[in-house]
């Protein structure tokens, strides 16, 4: 017998639903159609699963819109109330959703959705079924980041920009800038890279908090020693759109971005040059492909160091090992070695 949901696209966000196996057992109870992934992360977990899937960068509200199928959001909050919350937040940007939240066991129809769409759900897994309604009410120029957790990291567009401090952060644009309300101990170099990137539309920005993923990464096969080195520099969130089969390793910058880059490359077998000043947030568990290496600036931050690397280095080389070894050279007396996994 065919499922009633057996025409549906199931979009889910996030590693987590993955990671606790919650994408599966849907798969295995709706018979979607089509099962669509949105974020980076979430592309890892969702290649390391092995599952049916089709990965897209973009983030899930525009997923959603761009679809005119009956289509549902999968998510896993890090608490039922974040979870929720980040439904409230997609569906104000969409004329109604169906928000299976797998944290709380719950189907949210949010906006007047397709209700019958949401109570398929909902008796197929014997999750409890929510109709709500989104709080569109935003000010001008300002963002709240609900839904944190104090100590835990806080991102715009990718970026870390400080510690929250309380459960919902306050963040303002005036004046040509973005600063701080409430709610964050910001991190100043996280703000100045920010900025450096370009001014955000605060309202549209994608705002996050917490680590990226809380499990570690599969070991997968050591990708070709010879190729292009791509060059990720404080932005890992933009990783997928530069690795591809002609990659040999990553050059990474920044403590951040050096964690997020060994993490996604290690499933598929990339090395990685880190560059680390020694300010990582933690936002991610380790995890690194054999012959990659990690360097700690002595004097001075990694975003000086990256970048005369970037510039000074050939990115073509027909071997990775030979690349490293002569970039140690230019290195020498600059930097220490905290991780070196040469030789694997």
């Amino acid at each position: 017998m065919t499922s009633p949901t057996a025409d549906i696209v199931m979009v889910v966000h996030g590693p987590e639903a993955f990671d606790a196996g919650d994408v599966g057992r849907l798969i295995d109870l709706l018979s979607p159609r089509r099962v669509l992934v949105a974020g980076v992360m979430a592309r890892t977990a969702a290649e390391e699963s092995g599952l049916p899937v089709v990965c897209t960068d973009e983030r899930p509200s525009v997923v959603l819109g761009g679809i005119s199928e009956r289509a549902c959001l999968v998510n896993r909050g890090k608490t039922p109330e974040s979870g929720r919350i980040f439904g409230e937040l997609v569906a104000g940007r969409l004329p109604g959703l169906v928000h299976v939240e797998t944290s709380s066991g719950t189907v949210y129809c949010w906006n007047r959705g397709d209700s019958t769409l949401a109570e398929e759900i909902a008796r197929l897994t014997g999750y409890a079924l929510v109709s709500i309604e989104s709080d569109a009410a935003r000010r001008e120029g300002v963002r709240e980041v609900r839904g944190c957790l104090p100590g835990e990291a806080v991102f715009v567009n990718g970026f870390v920009i400080g510690i929250a401090t309380a459960e919902t952060v306050v963040l303002a644009s005036e004046n040509g800038t973005l600063r701080a309300v409430s709610g964050l101990d910001p991190k100043p170099h996280g703000f100045e890279k920010l900025l450096r990137a370009g001014l955000p539309d605060i309202r549209k920005a994608w705002c996050k908090s917490g680590p990226v993923r809380k499990v570690s990464p599969r070991q997968g096969k050591r990708a070709r020693r010879g190729g292009r080195v791509a060059v990720i520099d404080h932005c890992g969130h933009t990783l997928y759109r530069e690795i591809g089969e002609d990659i040999s390793g990553v050059l990474a910058v920044g403590d951040d971005t050096t964690a997020v880059c060994g993490h996604i490359c290690s499933h598929s077998g990339i090395p990685v040059f880190g560059v680390v000043d020694g300010d990582a947030d933690a936002i991610v568990t380790p995890g690194y492909a054999p012959g990659s290496v990690v360097v700690e600036v002595l004097d001075g931050r990694d975003d000086d160091v990256g970048r005369e690397l970037a510039a000074v280095r050939d990115l073509e080389t027909a071997s990775w090992e030979e690349w490293v070894e002569e970039t140690l050279r230019v290195l020498a007396g600059r930097v220490r070695v905290v991780l070196d996994l040469r030789g694997g």
